[in-house]
Order: C-alpha cells, then structure tokens, then sequence
C-alpha cells in the first residue's frame, strides 16, 4: 500500500497548488478590469490567461478532490449499500475510469507531441504557444488516473475485508 500512500501525497501536494492558482486567476482578472476601466487599455492576454489558469485550476485538483470526496455522486442506492458492496461497486467504476483516463491520456500526449513540434500557437491575437497548457492538462489528467489507480487498490482490500487507514 505505499503506492497507495504516495499517490495520496502527490495528488495532496498538486492541490494544495491548484487550490492557490484561484488567487492568480483572481489577479489577472482584477489587473484586467483596472487596465479596461482606469486606462481604457484592456491587456489582450488577460482573458486567454485566466481561461488557461482556470483549466490548470480544475485538472490539477481533480485528483485531490477525488481523494477528499468532493466529486458529485448520485447517492440515490449508493448510500444505502454496506461497505464492502460500495467498495466492489467502486472497483467495477475504477475500471471504466482508467479506460476513460488512458484514452485522454493518448489524447493528451498526442496533442502536446504535436504542440510541441509545431509550435502551435492560438488563433487570438495574444498568440500564446499552447504546448504549455497541454501539458499541464495531460499531467492533471496523470495525476487523476494514479489517483484511480489508488482508489481501485484501496477498494479492493476493503472488498476482501481489509481497511485501510
């Protein structure tokens, strides 16, 4: 289970950071309203920037709000059912999700490779390359599926009847 411990940490650490990046997206917006209205000069990258920020905000705090339990769930049966039936249940999901998880990793990877030997750049007039957002989309989306992985493993000793601190 020290996989289980690890990923745990590193999902807990990209958080914490994620959860900071709301102060950023919160500062680029601020200084582009003072720009628009104090000088009439809007900034044209303040709007891409915090659409960019935002998309790193929730991808890299997925994972840690998987782990925390904060992602919606319809609890209609799911709440009524023991434990170790929740856990199996979960095991069966965890599957699914790590087969969603991989093929947005291809995905990912396959977007970045490109951005990155193409210098892809937005069609705006900012230009921003995209290679940076990429990757950090595809580390979040990473860090969701090691995350999965965790959860799979913690639920499958639960199943056999062993908790797990």
């Amino acid at each position: 289970m020290t996989y289980v411990r690890w990923v745990e940490a590193v999902s807990r650490f990209f958080g914490r950071i994620a959860m900071w990046m709301v102060f950023a997206i919160m500062g680029v917006l601020l200084w582009s309203a003072f720009m628009r209205t104090g000088f009439n000069r809007p900034p044209l990258w303040a709007v891409e920037m915090s659409q960019f920020l935002l998309a790193a905000y929730f991808i890299l705090g997925g994972a840690w709000s998987m782990q925390v339990d904060a992602h919606v769930r319809m609890d209609l049966l799911y709440a009524r059912w023991t434990p170790r039936r929740r856990a199996f249940t979960d095991t069966i999901t965890s599957v699914c999700l790590v087969t969603y998880l991989v093929v947005m990793i291809w995905g990912g990877v396959s977007s970045s490779v490109y951005a990155l030997e193409y210098g892809q750049r937005a069609a705006t007039s900012w230009r921003p390359y995209m290679a940076p957002i990429k990757l950090i989309m595809t580390f979040g989306v990473v860090l969701m599926l090691l995350q999965t992985v965790a959860f799979f493993f913690r639920d499958l000793a639960r199943v056999r009847g062993i908790e797990f601190e």
